[in-house]
């Protein structure tokens, strides 16, 4: 599809979905996503979209100064804007249990996090169920924006026991590593892995329009002698990651 055609006005404009710079700048997101607009491809100028759209160059400008925000679009003095080159995905195992800092730094990749949340609170009712609390237990919770190679890449929300991780304000890095000091580090885990649109306030802390495809991984993860020992509602960015795991045909 030509991109005069991918932007024709009649097949995405509408008066009624919001304002006309927000529904450009979501159909050019969509031609990014699509590769209508390839990676490292030229936007035709300004005055061309404005065409193109029935739009204003006011309207267009602004609609490319959000891009330019969002780090989808470069603009380069003289030689005007250019879709910006997708930064290649990670690859996570699905066969082994790890932590993000260890998976992290064998990719050689310098992990940050900024908390959000840490502290010993109220089980919701999922965590209740996941790590088979009894009426009245609290929680250690903790939740984090995980960060690697300079860019946000997934939210983890951690609940345990509260004889498993007594203060929270322990985990400075890496949680395992702080459970494995203590002999109470998780031996295999249980992943369930779907599909979801992310909300504004997610997409926003990962660094995405709101409504991008997304990874939510719920992981219930047990100690050597069977016992829940953690319970991870995560959130990953679907631009950053893919998850592989080995297969073995059964003799069976």
């Amino acid at each position: 599809m030509s991109v005069s055609t991918f932007l024709d006005p009649e097949q995405w404009l509408s008066p009624s979905a919001g304002p006309r710079y927000v529904q450009l700048r979501r159909r050019l997101e969509q031609g990014i996503a699509d590769g209508v607009l390839p990676a490292n491809s030229s936007l035709p100028p300004e005055r061309e979209l404005a065409d193109m759209t029935d739009l204003s160059r006011v309207t267009v400008r602004k609609a490319i100064h959000e891009l330019v925000e969002k780090g989808l679009i470069i603009q380069r003095q003289g030689s005007g804007s250019f879709v910006r080159e997708a930064e290649p995905k990670v690859e996570q195992s699905l066969s082994h249990l790890t932590s993000f800092t260890q998976d992290m730094s064998r990719r050689g990749m310098e992990t940050t996090s900024s908390w959000l949340e840490r502290g010993i609170f109220m089980p919701s009712p999922d965590e209740v169920i996941a790590l088979a609390l009894s009426t009245g237990e609290s929680v250690a919770r903790i939740t984090r924006l995980r960060e690697a190679g300079g860019r946000p890449m997934a939210i983890e929300r951690a609940a345990l026991p509260l004889d498993i991780l007594p203060n929270p304000l322990e985990v400075t890095t890496s949680l395992y590593e702080l459970l494995d000091a203590s002999g109470q580090r998780p031996v295999r885990a249980v992943q369930k892995i779907s599909a979801v649109n992310l909300p504004a306030k997610d997409a926003e802390l990962l660094g995405v329009a709101e409504g991008t495809a997304g990874l939510s991984i719920k992981r219930t993860s047990f100690l050597e002698n069977g016992r829940v020992a953690e319970y991870t509602q995560s959130l990953y960015r679907g631009d950053a990651y893919d998850f592989v795991a080995e297969l073995r045909l059964s003799n069976a």
